[in-house]
C-alpha cells in the first residue's frame, strides 16, 4: 500500500473546514487524478499525503509509515521519498536552473555534497537529461528569475522528476502551460510512474487531462470525496454535478497515446 487515509479531517486556523471525513487509499504504482472546483480541498489533501500538514482528525499512512508518529529524523527521511510539484514552485530566484533541478535530491545527499553542488553542480548530465524531456535544456545555466512563469513551472516539474520519489504529488502542475506543453508534461509524470513504479497523485483543473492520462479519478467538493472511480465510469452528469457552482464543465475525452513511450517525445514548441 502506497498510502491510506481514514476519516481524515482538517480545519484551518480561521475555522474553515478544508477536509471532512476523507477516506482514500492507493496501491504502489497507481495513478490518480483529483478534480473538483476551487476550494474543494485538493491542495489540502496533497499536503496531508505529503506529510506537510498534520490533520486534526483521522489516520494517515504513507509509504509504510504513520508520519506523525515518527521521530524527527525518520519523518525527514520519509519526506525525502515524497516529491511534490507545486503550482508556484518554491525556487529561490537567484538559483541557476541546473542547481534548482539538482536540489530534488538534497534529501538523500550529505551536507557536504549539497553545499558543494550550490557552487559546482554535481550532476550536470542528469539535470540536462530531465530538462530535455520538458524542452528546457537550453535554459540549463539560466537564472530562475529570468524565466517565464511557464518555464519556471517546468523547472519545478524537472526537479521532482530528477528526485525520482516513491510517491509523486502534483498540485496543479501545468496551470501556467499551454495545452500542448501541459499534455506533454503530464505525459512525463505518467512515464516516470510507469518506469519507476512510483504512485502518482495529481490535482488538476483540466478535466480533459485527468480523463486522458489517469486510470482513476477522485472528485472532490467542499472537502469531501464525492466519487472515486475508474476513469471509464466517470459520466458527464457526475462532472456537471461536481462543478455545478462553477457553471458546469465542458470535457472532450481525448484518446490516450498508443504507447507510453510517446510521452518521452519532445513536443514542438518555441
Amino acid at each position: 500500500m502506497s498510502f491510506s487515509l481514514d476519516g481524515v479531517g482538517v480545519v484551518h486556523p480561521n475555522g474553515q473546514r478544508a477536509l471532512a471525513g476523507v477516506t482514500l487509499a492507493a496501491r504502489d504504482g497507481e495513478r490518480i487524478a483529483v478534480i473538483g472546483p476551487s476550494g474543494a480541498g485538493k491542495t489540502t489533501l496533497l499536503r496531508v499525503l505529503g506529510a506537510a500538514l498534520r490533520p486534526g482528525e483521522g489516520e494517515v499512512q504513507a509509504l509504510g509509515a504513520k508520519p506523525w508518529q515518527l521521530p524527527a529524523g525518520a519523518l525527514k527521511k520519509l519526506r525525502a521519498r515524497i516529491g511534490t510539484v507545486h503550482q508556484a514552485p518554491p525556487i529561490a530566484p537567484r538559483l541557476r536552473v541546473v542547481t534548482a533541478v539538482l536540489s530534488g535530491r538534497l534529501g538523500e545527499w550529505s551536507m557536504l555534497r549539497a553545499l558543494g553542488s550550490l557552487f559546482h553542480p554535481s550532476d550536470i548530465a542528469g539535470a540536462h537529461e530531465v530538462l530535455s524531456r520538458l524542452s528546457l535544456e537550453d535554459r540549463l545555466f539560466e537564472r530562475c528569475d529570468r524565466l517565464s512563469g511557464g518555464q519556471l513551472q517546468r523547472v519545478g516539474i524537472a526537479r521532482v522528476l530528477y528526485q525520482r520519489p516513491a510517491l509523486l504529488l502534483a498540485d496543479e502542475p501545468v496551470s501556467a502551460l499551454d495545452p500542448t506543453l501541459a499534455d506533454a508534461a503530464i505525459g512525463q509524470f505518467v512515464a516516470q510512474s510507469e518506469a519507476t513504479g512510483a504512485t502518482l497523485v495529481a490535482s488538476l483543473h483540466a478535466v480533459d487531462l485527468a480523463l486522458r492520462w489517469f486510470p482513476r479519478v477522485v472528485g472532490m467538493r467542499s472537502g469531501q470525496v464525492m466519487f472515486d472511480l475508474p476513469t471509464t465510469e466517470v459520466t458527464p452528469a457526475m462532472l456537471e454535478a461536481l462543478y455545478a457552482s462553477e457553471g458546469g464543465v465542458a470535457v472532450q475525452r481525448a484518446p490516450r497515446p498508443v504507447a507510453a513511450e510517446a510521452a518521452f517525445q519532445r513536443p514542438d514548441c518555441p
